[in-house]
């Protein structure tokens, strides 16, 4: 069963960095007519009725890929407005930062989608210019650097 797009979604999304800092976990997405090669996605999904950015990207953190999120700060919102197999999107995601435990190992992983598929999981690097394909929600990449940033300089270059 597909997603409704005709209404604006309202999602919580997160910038999961790898022990080392150079990279952050993404799912990895099917091709679609406007990605031929697939997509990126941050790890995170819907906010349900009635809870807040935070409580829905713990939850989501929580039932797709069984961990919990340490460090949780909130670094910005985005409007994603897209197409996705010729069917315009319009998303309202709420950005956090903070790391996974347990996190996938350096392979990546799974993650178990709401309608029980598996997804795979990998990590990509900061540093993604000219990578390829696509990372989403669009708009993400310059709170992800300001993330990465801010990271840097409270703890260092990783």
């Amino acid at each position: 069963m597909g997603n409704d797009r005709s209404t604006i979604r309202v999602k919580a999304m997160l910038v999961a960095p790898s022990a080392d800092g150079m990279s952050h976990l993404v799912s990895v997405n099917a091709p679609t007519t406007e990605n031929p090669r697939g997509y990126h996605r941050l790890i995170g999904g819907s906010v349900e009725l009635g809870e807040s950015f935070r409580d829905a990207i713990v939850r989501e953190v929580d039932e797709e890929l069984g961990a919990r999120i340490h460090g949780l700060e909130h670094v910005g919102i985005v409007e994603n407005i897209f197409r996705f197999n010729g069917e315009i999107g319009h998303e309202i995601v709420a950005l956090y930062s903070g790391s996974l435990d347990p996190a996938p190992g350096v392979e990546g992983g799974t993650l178990t989608e709401s309608d029980g598929s598996a997804v795979p999981v990998v990590w990509r690097s900061f540093d993604d210019a000219g990578h390829g394909v696509p990372l989403y929600p669009t708009g993400a990449a310059d709170w992800i650097r300001t993330s990465r940033e801010g990271r840097e300089a409270d703890h260092g270059p990783a």
